[in-house]
């Protein structure tokens, strides 16, 4: 019976299962929520706000198990319960699967959001201004960029630009400002009925490559909201509502969007000392890493520090924020980073894209 309720999503797991070991099984399903069982039994749900307030609180994910992590108020339904109440519930608190047990608290079934629901949940509204960072010549991904720039590059249907500006709409930000330079006019040119129709894009080029960051200073008396600041050959399929939210709570100057890698050595790596004497050896360790993904969210005072005309990079950025302000991470899964700025990364997001997003 369980096996067959966890054939579709993949995202049930045992309540003896560590962290990272339920971090894999996330980063392997289509949700960020997972069951968590004793036998059949439920016992809670684990999601990525869970596993993300672990990380944030340095708990070590290899040792500890879920159950000190995990929620004891969770929304379940009975198998009493009309699927009228099953669905009301679900749409009042905007879950994405509930959970039917019965008096003995025994799963029995799981309904999800988009079984029930045709439309996709909407998302808060995020009071913003978005800069998209897309003048990159693209040279890693020769020869196609010799035809197309990097931000027309299809990823599944769509160039990556117009999936970066889209995942913004779906908050109700309409307010973006695009980094130009290398075929910048291929790049208006594409999105003009974009702009006519959903949203307002505003242009701005440098005229000699200022690094990561140091365009903006082009822009700084525009921008007076927070700042969402993406590079052009990331995704981020995350609500980032919660991105937001997290940075305002947090008063953060500057907020760092990290993705959880996981690698696996398949060597025993060892430690030594001088004279090459051994210390110890460790077989086939396993390390988990938050990775830079390129997205970003900055306070528009932080603009001013971006020196005028000067080649400056966002890593001088944060190292100096760092000292005087306050920098943030949030941690999001691997699944939700997908990037192209290399052809083997490319390729690696083709095919995970496409089954991230097939429709059931």
């Amino acid at each position: 019976m369980i096996k067959k309720i966890n054939k579709r999503y993949g995202n049930i797991i045992k309540k003896n299962t560590t962290i990272i070991e339920a971090l894999k099984v996330m980063n392997s399903c289509s949700l960020n929520l997972l069951i968590v069982l004793n036998g059949d039994k439920l016992v809670s749900l684990i999601s990525i706000g869970d596993i993300r307030r672990a990380i944030l609180n340095n708990i070590d994910l290899n040792s500890t198990y879920i159950d000190e992590i995990m929620r004891d108020d969770i929304l379940i339904a009975r198998e009493s319960d009309s699927m009228e109440k099953i669905k009301k519930i679900m749409l009042k608190e905007r879950i994405v699967c509930m959970p039917i047990v019965d008096a003995s608290r025994r799963l029995l079934e799981i309904h999800y959001w988009d079984e029930l629901f045709s439309k996709e949940k909407s998302l808060e509204s995020i009071d913003a201004q978005v800069v998209i960072m897309a003048g990159g010549l693209g040279t890693r991904l020769k020869p196609i960029t010799n035809i197309i720039p990097k931000p027309l590059i299809p990823v599944g249907e769509k160039p990556i630009i117009e999936i970066i500006i889209d995942n913004f709409i779906k908050h109700k930000v309409f307010d973006f400002y695009i980094s130009v330079n290398y075929k910048a006019q291929m790049i208006e040119d594409y999105l003009k009925i974009k702009e006519s129709k959903e949203c307002v894009l505003s242009y701005f080029k440098e005229e000699s490559p200022l690094g990561t960051i140091g365009s903006l200073y082009l822009i700084k008396d525009k921008l007076k909201k927070t700042i969402f600041v993406s590079n052009c050959d990331i995704i981020i399929e995350e609500d980032y509502y919660d991105i937001y939210q997290y940075h305002k709570d947090n008063k953060n100057d500057i907020t760092i969007v990290s993705a959880l890698k996981h690698i696996e050595i398949p060597y025993g790596v060892m430690e030594t000392e001088k004279g090459g004497n051994l210390i110890g050896m460790i077989e086939k360790p396993e390390y988990t890493f938050q990775i830079n993904t390129g997205m970003y969210i900055l306070e528009p005072h932080i603009i001013e520090i971006i020196p005028d005309n000067e080649f400056y990079h966002i890593t001088d950025l944060i190292d100096k924020v760092n000292k005087v302000g306050k920098v943030g991470v949030f941690p999001i899964p691997e699944k939700s980073w997908y990037d192209i700025g290399q052809w083997k990364e490319y390729t690696s997001t083709l095919a995970k894209y496409s089954n991230m997003h097939i429709d059931f």
